[in-house]
This record gives C-alpha cells, sequence and structure tokens, in this order.
C-alpha cells in the first residue's frame, strides 16, 4: 500500500486581523497620523484625476484611490533609513514614504499642514504633470517617482521590474552592518511574472532583509486574480521559497500595521524576507477616471462593497468611538487637505487666456526646457579627476608576456584588495578555481563575503546587482557566463539599469559593471555566442568596453570600475587563452574613457574593429600587404567613440572599413557607419565597407559555424575586394 505523508510549510503562512482590543489599544498618535496621512494621499489621488480629467496630465494616471490603507499602514513603522519602491500605481506608497520623512512623528490631523508637507505634495504633482520643479524635472512622471533621501527609490513602470532592484537596497543593508530593510510594493499581476519569482528564491536564499508587500487589488488591468492563478491567495508563494508570510485585510490600516510590525521584527533580526500579502480595492479602472464597472469587467454591486469598508471610513469610525476627534475635527482635516490641494494646483496651472469659463492649462514657466531632453543620459566623467592615466605607449611600468585571462583575474584581486567596497555576483564565480574560464580565481578565498555566486536567475542577480548600484554604498560586478543570457535579463539591463539615471532627472550615479564573453567559435551554437555591442551601442545610458589585449584589459577595467556609469566590459573566448603584453606589478592605470587605440598606421583604408577581430585583421592586413590603418576601436557607445583618431584617420586614407565577426542584422557597424558617412561625407571616396558574420546565428556544426562568423580569411578577402591588392 503507497504511504502518503502530508507535508507542511516550514515557515508560518498566517492571516492577520486587528480585533477591536487592537484598535481600543492603538496609540492615538498612531491612529491620528494615519488619517492624515490616508486623507492627504486620497485628496492629492482626487486632485490627479481632476487634472487628468481636464487633460493637464500627459501619460497616464494610475490611481491609487481605495488602497492607501495598505501603503499608511505598512509604511508608519519604517524609519528614513528603511528604503521602498513600488510599481506603476505608486502614488500612495511614494506618498507615505516621504510624508513620514518630513514629518517622522506623524502629522497632526487637527493642526495646519507644515510646510515641508506642502513642499513633498508640490514636487510631487509636478513630477506627475511632468514639470521642472518634479523631482526628476518631470521625466518620470507618474510612474517613476524617487526621492532617496526619504528612503523611496523608484516607482517602476515595468510590471515585476523593481522588484530585484529592492534586493539590492537590502542586501547593501545588510552588509552595511544596518538593521535597516527594504520593502518592494507590487500587484497581483507581478505576483506571477518571473522577476519576483526568481528574486523571491534568492532573497531567501541569501536570507535578505526584504519585504515582498503584495498589494491584492483583485484585477491585473481587467483580468481577475482567479482567472490569473490556482491559488488567488498570493501569499501563499512565500511558504513555497521557505519565506514566513502574512495575508491581511488591506482596507484595515491598522492590521496592516500589525502585520507589517511583525515582519519588520522578522527582518530586524536578521531572519531573512517576509511576505505580506494585503487585499485592497482600487476604485478605479487601471488608468483614469471611470470606475472598473464602466468597462464591464467589474460589477457595481462589487464596487459598493469595497467602498462600504473605506479605510477612511473605517478609521474615522474607531477615532470618533474613541474620542479621539470628533466628527467635525475629522471633517476640518479633509478640508484642509483639499484647501491644500486648491493651493498647489494654482501654483502649477492657470486658467486659458482668452479660453472658455474653467479650462486650464499648465503655466508656461513650470514646463521643463526642451533642451533638457538628452541632458543625463550618462555622467559627465567627473570622477576621474585625479585618476592616473596611462596607455601602451607611455607606461613606464614593467611590462611582460602574459595570458589574456590572467590580466583579468590579476586586475579584479588588485581592486577587490584596494576597494572593499567592489561586490562580485554571477553563476559559479565562487567555484571551479575562478568560474568557468578562471576569471575570479582567487577571489572568493580572499574576499568570502564580496564574492557571490547566484542562482540561474539572471533577471534577478542582474537587477540585484542594479540595486546596488543605485543605492550607492557598493559596486557590483556581475558576470554573465555568455551574452546571450542578456536577453533572459533584458528589463534589467535596458528598462532599468540603462535608463535609471536620466528617469530619475540626471544626476543619480548608478556604478554597474557587467562582464561577459563572446563565444564565436567555441561550438556552442546559436543560443551562447552572440556578440550584444550592437544591441548595447543602440540602447542609451550604457557605457562599452571591448579590451583586445592584457594591458588594455587592466586599464579598461580599472575605468569601468572607476566609472559612474553602467558599463558592460566585452570578452572573447579567443582571447582568453592569447597572450601579449601585460604589466608586472602596476594595475592601478586608467585607459581614459573615449580613447581609441591605432594598432597599425597606414594611408589606403581605415579599419575600425574591436575584440578579437582586431588580431584577425591585423593578420590579414599583414599577409595581404594593405597598407591599412587599423584602429582598435576599445569603447564602443555613442558617448565615448575616439571621433578625433578616427577623423584622422579617414581624412589621410578616405576609405573605411568596419570590420566585426558578429551576425549582420545585430552588429555594431551599423549605425556606426551612418555616423562616420554623416561626420566624413567630404572626405569619403566611397561608401563605408562593412564585414560581418552572416544573417544566421552560429550553429553548432563546426563548419556551419564557421560559415556564420568572420576571421582572418574574410578579412583578408574583404580587404583584397575594396582595394584590389
Amino acid at each position: 500500500m503507497t504511504e502518503h505523508n502530508r507535508l507542511s510549510p516550514a515557515v508560518p503562512w498566517v492571516e492577520v486581523v486587528a480585533t477591536e482590543a487592537d484598535w481600543d489599544e492603538a496609540d492615538p498618535d498612531l491612529l491620528t497620523a494615519m488619517l492624515s496621512q490616508l486623507v492627504l494621499i486620497r485628496t492629492f489621488e482626487e486632485y490627479v484625476l481632476e487634472l487628468a480629467r481636464a487633460g493637464l496630465i500627459h501619460g497616464p494616471a494610475h490611481s491609487s484611490i481605495g488602497q492607501e490603507g495598505g501603503a499608511v499602514g505598512s509604511i508608519l513603522s519604517l524609519t528614513s533609513a528603511d528604503t521602498v519602491n513600488g510599481s506603476h500605481r505608486g502614488h500612495h506608497q511614494f506618498l507615505a514614504k516621504v510624508l513620514a520623512h518630513v514629518e517622522p512623528k506623524g502629522i497632526d490631523p487637527r493642526r495646519e499642514f507644515s510646510a515641508e508637507v506642502r513642499a513633498v505634495l508640490l514636487r510631487s504633482m509636478a513630477e506627475i504633470c511632468g514639470l521642472d520643479r518634479g523631482f526628476s524635472h518631470g521625466r518620470g512622471g507618474s510612474m517613476h517617482l524617487q526621492l532617496k533621501e526619504a528612503g523611496a527609490i523608484g516607482t517602476n513602470a515595468i510590471v515585476g521590474g523593481g522588484v530585484p532592484l529592492a534586493a539590492g537596497s537590502a542586501w547593501a543593508h545588510r552588509q552595511a552592518g544596518t538593521d535597516a530593510v527594504a520593502v518592494t510594493y507590487f500587484g497581483d499581476g507581478a505576483a506571477n511574472i518571473g522577476s519576483t519569482l526568481e528574486t523571491l528564491n534568492l532573497a531567501s536564499a541569501w536570507r535578505l532583509p526584504l519585504c515582498f508587500f503584495i498589494e491584492n487589488n483583485q484585477y491585473a488591468v481587467s483580468t481577475s486574480v482567479r482567472e490569473a492563478t490556482g491559488e488567488p491567495r498570493l501569499s501563499a508563494r512565500g511558504p513555497g521559497f521557505g519565506i514566513p508570510s502574512w495575508k491581511v485585510d488591506g482596507m484595515d490600516p491598522l492590521a496592516v500595521h500589525l502585520a507589517m510590525r511583525e515582519a519588520l521584527a522578522h527582518m530586524r533580526a536578521g531572519r531573512g524576507p517576509a511576505v505580506i500579502e494585503a487585499d485592497v480595492y482600487r476604485y478605479f479602472h487601471q488608468n483614469g477616471p471611470f470606475p472598473g464597472s464602466a468597462f464591464g469587467y467589474r460589477t457595481k454591486e462589487e464596487e459598493r462593497e469595497w467602498r462600504d469598508r473605506d479605510p477612511i471610513a473605517q478609521l474615522s469610525g474607531h477615532l470618533l468611538r474613541r474620542g479621539v476627534l470628533t466628527a467635525s475635527e475629522i471633517e476640518a482635516t479633509t478640508e484642509r487637505a483639499k484647501a491644500l490641494m486648491s493651493g498647489i494646483g494654482d501654483e502649477l496651472v492657470e486658467p486659458v487666456p482668452g479660453g472658455k469659463p474653467g479650462q486650464r492649462r499648465i503655466r508656461p514657466e513650470e514646463w521643463p526646457d526642451p533642451d533638457f531632453a538628452d541632458v543625463g543620459v550618462r555622467g559627465d566623467l567627473g570622477e576621474f579627476a585625479g585618476a592616473r592615466f596611462a596607455d601602451r605607449a607611455d607606461f613606464t611600468g614593467a611590462v611582460a608576456e602574459q595570458r589574456f585571462i590572467d590580466a583579468v583575474a590579476g586586475v579584479m584581486a588588485r581592486r577587490m584588495a584596494t576597494d572593499d567596497t567592489i561586490v562580485v555576483m554571477g553563476e559559479d564565480v565562487h567555484r571551479l578555481n575562478g568560474g568557468t574560464n578562471g576569471a575570479t580565481k582567487g577571489l572568493k578565498e580572499a574576499h568570502p563575503d564580496r564574492v557571490l555566486g547566484t542562482p540561474i536567475s539572471e533577471n534577478a542577480f542582474a537587477g540585484l546587482g542594479g540595486g546596488i548600484a543605485l543605492d550607492g554604498r557598493y559596486k557590483p560586478v556581475v558576470e554573465f557566463m555568455y551574452a546571450d543570457f542578456m536577453w533572459v535579463a533584458a528589463d534589467q539591463l535596458f528598462n532599468q539599469i540603462g535608463k535609471a539615471r536620466h528617469m530619475f532627472g540626471g544626476d543619480g550615479e548608478v556604478p554597474f559593471v557587467l562582464r561577459s564573453k563572446v563565444a564565436m567559435g567555441t561550438g556552442y551554437g546559436s543560443q551562447h555566442s552572440m556578440d550584444p555591442a550592437g544591441i548595447f551601442a543602440t540602447s542609451a545610458g550604457w557605457r562599452i568596453v571591448a579590451p583586445s589585449t592584457p594591458f588594455d584589459y587592466v586599464g579598461l577595467m580599472n575605468s569601468a570600475l572607476r566609472c559612474k556609469d553602467p558599463v558592460v566590459v566585452l570578452e572573447h573566448v579567443d582571447l582568453y587563452a592569447s597572450t601579449g603584453d601585460g604589466p608586472v606589478d602596476d594595475l592601478d592605470y586608467c585607459i581614459p574613457v573615449g580613447r581609441a587605440a591605432v594598432r597599425r598606421s597606414g594611408s589606403k583604408i581605415t579599419v575600425l574593429t574591436y575584440l578579437a577581430m582586431t588580431n584577425y585583421v591585423l593578420e590579414a592586413v599583414a599577409s595581404g600587404g594593405v597598407d591599412a590603418e587599423v584602429i582598435d576601436l576599445r569603447w564602443l557607445d555613442r558617448a565615448s567613440v575616439d571621433w578625433d583618431t578616427i577623423g584622422e584617420s579617414v581624412r589621410k586614407t578616405n576609405n573605411v572599413l568596419i570590420a566585426e565577426q558578429g551576425a549582420v542584422g545585430t552588429s555594431y557597424g551599423g549605425w556606426l557607419a551612418d555616423e562616420i558617412q554623416r561626420r566624413y561625407f567630404d572626405w569619403l571616396d566611397g561608401p563605408v565597407h562593412r564585414l560581418t558574420g552572416g544573417e544566421a546565428s552560429p550553429s553548432i556544426s563546426k563548419v556551419l559555424e564557421r560559415a556564420a562568423i568572420a576571421k582572418g580569411e574574410e578579412a583578408a578577402a574583404k580587404l583584397d575586394e575594396i582595394t584590389g591588392y
């Protein structure tokens, strides 16, 4: 007879219910602070919808009206050192955090609101309207709200996109030796997305002080939670990952507060992450001022039932019952909040001159300057003040022939020994004597708490690294075994890390280094071979480094680690076993951002190339006797291309070939050729020539793989075709 043994979760999963006794025992100052925040946030959101209805908000207005109890109840227990982020529907969480920051003792609803409260509400409304005085000068708008000094590290328009970033914040809190925690707010839709599930696992494995706060508002746009998952009690996700979980009525702010208090005690004691699911309800549709029933996916009866449990009404009832406030005092609080929002509105909008009665517009002086559009995509490199620069020609230290991979491991060992803010993470980087290629050899033994072997979850650990970078106390170096894996983490790399500086106003630093290898020619096939340079070059925010010699690798990695922008450092398997000049003892120099290297002088044609293709081109030029000038680009992003060196060469040769190994469709040379032809049209004797691989990704077959990529033979043939030598 088969035996069945019932299994139970290894961690608690409980529902928290606030009783009448809890309400009676609650500190009156806590309850009045809750009321002030609830009323201010509700009134703020109502004014947002008023502006949206008038067409004065460009883009979406995702109202949180009805959901305020979850945000206020959970955030009042936090300090300014604790960090929170949220989703596209994040006004209430952001406002609760910044209001608690400017009034840490709570806002007394019987008094006039302070100048500090007015200031953060004004700047929040300005940001949502896309105006210059907003926190991000209008770039973030409704879905990207950030005020780091308040611990509000940024709401996020990508469903689940902010969850891994919050894990990075939690890791930094713990690594710094504090008891601060991070809270990531997301909805029922994000509870099913890969980035969230990957981060649940990673946070549990690493015991991070991270609270996953699920606002289960019952609908992802119009799809109900019961349609989207077989287990609509979303806090059930927690025990599956070994995370203690609490379920609570989010319309009851005191119940949420009690649940968060228990979760905080768990996290601050160093016992790892927590999950809280709060059942809430958005009174309006996904976006705009109409209820869900207007779109047919909810009934008016359902909406009425939830409104009957309104968090402000529930709290007000207990305040009246206990005699903490009178009905007139509560009403006066609401009227003061409405007057405050009206005054803020008058500062931002005005009647349309000559328009219809009641017609308004944004005051023209509030808009940002159009010239600000591209400012802050990357930093100004001011962090390189005082750096010691050197290149091979002027390097005064001892050099010796060394393997490329030894330069990779050597410079990382040097930097980690001299900079205790560097943390390395990736799959197997802590094992196999330095990972799969030996790039992290000896690092785990020397720095056990800063070399982190990760689960196979690129989205989660790339985002976690991004969160560490945005925190600013540590510099993450994230390794992807193969460049193709960047697509697995594309949201974190391109939507989050690459856009963060610009999206939040242009001032925030993002000191993040991504290492990955190009593996063409190894037989690993279509999903382990790509060259991602062309993709990164067309994605704003990233800097791209492509070293081709041991000496260059040391100087370029030092620059990447010093840089306050995200930098992808591309490596090529063909180079790992190669040898060349490298520094013997001096591993502290930088190669300037934006400086290419002329590997061979010539007068008939300029060849622009990078990574392993540099050596193949040099071999082809030498064997064919071509009078070519070969330039190793080294820095590939738009902001860092060495136009001085390229321009000088083009004016001399009047002929250009861009040579690379990768597939034509994602090639780096496409945009570069266009730029060269526009910049140097008058000096070119013909169109810019290009050498790439084929259209297909490299196959595993040795013959087909070789046919799909470009190497020395193809370079020689192309040069012969162009020059006729």
